[in-house]
């Protein structure tokens, strides 16, 4: 087999080694039964194990209650973009969002589109450096809409905001199951599946079955929650292989001390690479206020643009890959998702000492 390089991109995500190997055992075919997942029927028994599996596991994982639906949708977060105004925000038809980077600032696009929106709390005035602490939320907003961790600046909520009996709803694409989450605090919540999760393709939805009376009649079908909810995830055909990978992620989780466990794992890796970067002398700078760095994607810059290109560069050889930042703010970010291993943050701490040295 070739050599394994680390990945420090922020999506697609680095996968198990573990669910990996089982997949390729089982990608010609599955459980010996001459297909592969790929191939086989939604509508068939093995993959409707598949699928209830997924769900069966998601919900210990994340301590679900029989008070919401698990929904297994295509379209990725970015739907969810739309989704979320359209089935939640009637009748009001206004919403509070709070603003923390780019994807925030595209869900409010899309909100607008459908209803009024109250910028609630912003970071943009120093470039999404950092998360608001204080809201201007409205009495009456059907809901209140924030993303958990933004990949691009690299900033993360620590908990979840103060919203009073106002329904929460929480993009959580690029942290969900890095820790324990109270579900019950929240009205709804979605996550693409290829930041943490499994490869593109599909977003989880969780959200409390009490909201879905609110969802339009006259919805474009595939809009509707409420049909995918009565389908079980099956209105249409489901990113049937995505699923799969999931499912066998979700497992990988459980056997591996579930998400407090992860958390511990999540925490002492990103404390690595944080200490190199503060015990550097100012060589190294982080890019997000100390207090709201995230656990997922650690971002940081060098003392020069030449500098980080050539350290990009230099890494790239060595089989870092992906260190690159994101176009819109430039700079260094890697991210150390769930499955990103230890020995690759230590190796890049040491890249790091090096690089410094020479540089």
């Amino acid at each position: 087999m070739e050599k394994r390089i680390f990945n420090f991109s922020a999506g697609p995500c680095t996968l198990p080694e573990e669910v990996m190997l089982e997949a390729q055992e089982d990608f010609y075919s599955y459980k010996g039964q001459g297909l592969s997942v790929m191939e086989m029927s939604h509508r068939s028994k093995t993959y409707d194990e598949i699928i209830t599996s997924a769900e069966k596991d998601i919900r210990t994982l994340l301590n679900i209650s029989d008070e919401y639906e698990v929904l297994f949708l295509q379209g990725g977060a970015t739907l969810q973009f739309s989704m979320v105004p359209l089935n939640l925000m009637p009748p009001a038809n206004k919403a509070d969002y709070i603003v923390t980077g780019a994807w925030a600032k595209k869900s409010v696009v899309e909100a607008k589109r459908v209803g009024e929106v109250n910028i609630a709390a912003t970071s943009a005035d120093t470039n999404f450096n950092y998360i608001p602490k204080e809201y201007n939320l409205t009495p009456d907003a059907s809901y209140v809409h924030y993303t958990s961790n933004n990949t691009i600046f690299g900033t993360e909520f620590k908990s979840e905001p103060e919203v009073g009996n106002v329904p929460l709803v929480c993009d959580a694409s690029s942290n969900i199951l890095c820790r324990p989450i109270d579900v019950n605090k929240y009205g709804l919540i979605y996550a693409g599946a290829q930041k943490n999760m499994g490869p593109a393709g599909c977003a989880l939805v969780v959200v409390k079955k009490s909201l879905l009376e609110r969802s339009p009649e006259d919805l474009h079908t595939y809009m509707n929650y409420n049909i995918h909810a009565k389908n079980a995830s099956m209105y249409n055909t489901p990113a049937t292989y995505t699923i799969y990978i999931m499912g066998l992620v979700y497992k990988w989780l459980l056997k591996n001390g579930g998400l407090k466990a992860m958390e511990e794992v999540n925490e002492a890796k990103a404390k690595l690479l944080y200490d190199a970067i503060d015990n550097s002398g100012g060589y190294y700078k982080g890019a997000s206020a100390v207090e709201d760095r995230s656990l997922m994607n650690v971002t940081f810059n060098l003392p020069s643009e030449e500098l980080e290109k050539k350290f990009i560069a230099e890494a790239g050889a060595k089989d870092f890959s992906g260190l690159k930042g994101h176009r819109s703010v430039g700079g260094v970010r890697a991210s150390i998702y769930n499955a990103f291993p230890t020995k690759g943050v230590e190796a890049l701490v040491e890249f790091m000492s090096t690089f410094k040295t020479n540089n």
